[in-house]
């Protein structure tokens, strides 16, 4: 039995405080039991360059003496290109997480604070020019490289275009190879970018422990040279070649001494060059 309190004695409700920097979700997807994406409307005043990441995050749990509750933010890389009207981003879940274990529960109409301040070194303006592009990423690295593959100066600068995503297990592939297989049907970015443009695209993804068509870290592909068959190209070289790094930390280390070891040197924002890694990011 439910008791119905005098109207009288009702204390007041609290209003939910406002969320500071507040953007609304627009749409969920969950890839799977570890790895969901999400779009979020755009500040009208944001401008970012493809490849670039903004903080993001929710509100913490109240103090237990104060109940103040202070923002949890975290860099993420936005996975949406410069030009779109939302902003879409795709996460790990981390049960235990401070952040994500609140973040993957978020459903559309929910909101969450979005820091206007887009920053990092995943843009082209950090890379000399040249004729072939590498994007090396392992896990949710693969983010701003969905920004930077729906980006027109990716295909204006390149003649070719090398995606590689190093996963655990094949279903941790499946954002990636949406993305890249809606990239190539769809007829408005070929309006914008020119026709054919999605066949400068090279997709090579690998797993390392569930078996798959290509099984193997892309570090160790590329020493043996595998990569470079199965592609049927020739190996990195500084007159032609650029890369971008984006993956856990010993992963972005390991191919940063790899690619040096091709000859490539790394570039900034202030002093381009033929690679650039971003060191914002742990997968």
């Amino acid at each position: 039995m439910n008791e119905i309190a005098d109207v009288t004695d009702a204390s007041p409700i609290k209003a939910k405080p406002a969320l500071p920097d507040a953007q609304k979700v627009t749409e969920v997807t969950h890839w799977t039991d570890r790895l969901f994406s999400f779009r979020v409307t755009r500040p009208a005043s944001l401008r970012f360059r493809s490849g670039e990441f903004v903080m993001i995050g929710l509100m913490g749990d109240p103090h237990p003496e104060s109940g103040k509750q202070k923002p949890l933010l975290r860099a993420y890389s936005i996975a949406s290109p410069s030009w779109d009207e939302e902003l879409e981003f795709y996460s790990i879940k981390v049960q235990d997480g401070p952040l994500t274990s609140k973040l993957q529960h978020i459903q559309p109409g929910d909101e969450i604070i979005l820091r206007p301040k887009p920053v990092g070194t995943l843009v082209h303006d950090a890379l000399l020019p040249g004729k072939r592009l590498w994007f090396f990423a392992t896990g949710t690295g693969f983010a701003p490289f969905a920004s930077l593959l729906r980006e027109p100066q990716t295909y204006h600068d390149y003649d070719e275009v090398i995606i590689t995503h190093t996963c655990r297990g094949a279903d941790e592939l499946k954002y990636g190879a949406a993305l890249i297989d809606s990239i190539r049907k769809d007829e408005m970015l070929a309006e914008l970018i020119g026709e054919g443009f999605a066949d400068k695209i090279r997709y090579y993804p690998t797993t390392t422990r569930e078996e798959s068509p290509k099984m193997g870290r892309i570090t160790d592909l590329l020493r043996k040279g595998e990569v470079f068959e199965d592609l049927g190209i020739d190996p990195i070289a500084p007159d032609h070649d650029r890369a971008m790094i984006c993956g856990n930390l010993a992963f972005n280390l390991e191919l940063k001494d790899l690619l040096e070891e091709f000859g490539l040197k790394e570039g900034a924002n202030s002093d381009p060059q033929t690679y650039v890694v971003e060191k914002a990011f742990l997968d």
